[in-house]
C-alpha cells in the first residue's frame, strides 16, 4: 500500500472515531460505515496510546467490507445478464436482464425447430444507491458480454389456436469491472454461465390477440463469486414464471402492442447464506411491420422491481433492505433474411429510474435460423404477425 493510500485510510478511521464521538451511539456509527465494534474500540485504544490509528491493523477488514459491498451490488445484479439471451421470433432463451425481449415479448412462437444465437452487451459507468442517488466511484467501468446458443422447438397442438414450445440454451460470458481507486474490487472473468431450460411455453393465437404463459428454470454451473467461486455462475437455482400477450390493431396484424410479465423466484446461493430477492420484470413494446413484413420496427420498454429484499446471515449489513429498481426504453428493429430463412434483430435500451444497481445500457443482437418447419401448415400460428418467410410467399 502506498503512503498516499495509508494517509487516506488513516483519515477515514479518524473520521469514524469523530462521528462516533459526536453521535454518541457507537453501534449505529459502526453499522453506517460497515465495520465491527471490535475494530472501532481497537482504533480508539491505539489512538489514545499513540495519538493515531495504525492502518495495518484494519487494512484487511476494510478491504473485505468494501470489496463485499461492491461485489455484491455489481455481481448480484450484473451477473444476472450472463445466463440471459434474447427472444427473437418469440423463441425465448431467458430474460433475467431487463431489455432482452422487447417487441417479441408476448407473441406466440411459430411452429418449427430453430437455432438461436444471441449476443448481449451491458455497459455501465454509474452506481446508484437505494434512493437513486449517485454513489461517487471514480472511473467505474462495468462491461458484461454474453453469447448464448440455444435450440427451440414449437409444435401445433390439435386445437389449431394452441402451441407448445420447449427451449434450452447455454451462454458463454465475460464480466469485467474496473474501479480506478479500488483495485481490490476489480475483476475480469470469462466462462460458462447458468444453463436456461424452458420445459413448457403454451401459446394461444386468436384473430387479433396472442396469449402466452411459460415456466423457465436457470441451473447454476458453479459456485457464486460471492462464495469464492472462480466462474460466472450465479450459484443459485431460479424459477421463472411468465404470462403475457399481444394486441393487434387490425386483422392484418401489422401494428401491435405486446408485454410479458415474469416473476423470478431465487433460491439460496450455494456455499454462502445469501438469497437473492425475488424480482418482477415487465418487458414489451409497440411496433409495426413494414415493406411487406420484411422489416419490423418499434419502441421497446422494460421495468424491473425487486419485490423481496436480499437476505441471509452472510449478507453485508450495508446492503440489508436494498431493493433493485430500473426502467428502460429504446429502439427495436428486426429484418428478415430470406436467403437463409433467418431473422436478425437489434435492440438498444437505456436505463432510467435506477435504484440499488448500476445504471447503464443494454445492446442485443439476435439471429434466429430456421432448421425445420411444417411443410404446409393449415393455419400457421405466426400468421401475419411476424416477418414473412420465403417459404410462405
Amino acid at each position: 500500500m502506498t503512503k498516499a493510500e495509508q494517509t487516506r485510510l488513516t483519515a477515514w478511521r479518524l473520521r469514524v472515531l469523530q462521528q462516533a464521538a459526536d453521535d454518541g451511539n457507537v453501534a449505529r456509527v459502526c453499522r453506517r460505515f460497515g465495520i465491527s465494534r471490535q475494530s472501532y474500540y481497537k482504533w480508539k485504544r491505539r489512538r489514545a496510546e499513540h495519538g493515531h490509528c495504525r492502518v495495518a491493523d484494519v487494512v484487511a477488514e476494510r478491504s473485505m467490507v468494501r470489496t463485499m459491498t461492491f461485489l455484491f451490488l455489481l455481481l448480484a445484479v450484473c451477473i444476472e445478464l450472463l445466463p440471459a439471451a434474447d427472444r427473437a421470433d418469440a423463441q425465448d432463451l431467458g430474460h433475467k436482464l431487463p431489455g432482452l425481449i422487447g417487441l417479441e415479448a408476448g407473441k406466440v412462437p411459430p411452429p418449427g425447430l430453430y437455432l438461436i444465437d444471441r449476443l448481449v452487451s451491458y455497459e455501465a459507468d454509474e452506481l446508484r444507491d437505494r434512493r437513486g442517488t449517485l454513489i461517487p466511484v471514480a472511473d467505474l467501468q462495468l462491461l458484461g458480454r454474453s453469447n448464448a446458443v440455444g435450440l427451440s422447438y414449437t409444435i401445433q397442438l390439435p386445437r389449431r389456436t394452441t402451441s407448445f414450445t420447449m427451449t434450452v440454451a447455454a451462454p458463454l460470458a465475460r464480466l469485467r469491472l474496473n474501479i480506478h481507486d479500488r483495485p481490490e474490487a476489480s475483476f475480469d472473468r470469462f466462462g460458462l454461465a447458468d444453463i436456461y431450460i424452458q420445459p413448457a411455453l403454451l401459446g394461444w393465437r386468436l384473430e387479433r390477440v396472442d396469449l402466452v404463459t411459460s415456466y423457465g428454470l436457470y441451473l447454476p454451473t458453479g459456485t457464486s463469486p460471492l462464495a469464492g467461486g472462480k466462474g460466472l455462475s450465479t450459484g443459485q437455482v431460479t424459477h421463472q414464471f411468465s404470462v403475457g400477450g399481444s394486441i393487434y390493431a387490425n386483422t392484418d396484424r401489422t401494428s401491435f402492442v405486446t408485454a410479458l410479465a415474469s416473476y423470478d423466484a431465487n433460491l439460496r446461493k450455494r456455499g454462502i447464506d445469501i438469497t437473492r430477492g425475488d424480482t418482477l420484470n415487465i418487458q414489451g413494446g409497440a411496433g409495426t411491420n413494414l415493406f411487406d413484413r420484411v422489416v419490423e420496427a418499434g419502441v421497446a420498454f422494460n421495468s424491473l422491481w425487486q419485490v423481496r429484499a436480499d437476505r441471509g446471515a452472510d449478507l453485508p449489513v450495508v446492503l440489508s433492505g436494498a431493493r433493485d429498481r430500473v426502467y428502460g426504453l429504446g429502439p427495436d428493429v428486426a429484418v428478415m433474411i430470406k436467403a437463409i430463412q433467418s431473422q436478425l434483430r437489434i435492440r438498444y435500451e437505456w436505463d432510467m429510474g435506477v435504484r440499488s444497481r448500476p445504471k447503464g445500457n443494454v445492446f442485443v443482437v439476435g439471429l434466429n435460423i430456421t432448421l425445420q418447419r411444417p411443410q404446409q401448415p393449415a393455419a400457421p400460428l405466426h400468421g401475419p404477425s411476424t416477418l414473412r418467410w420465403a417459404s410462405n410467399e
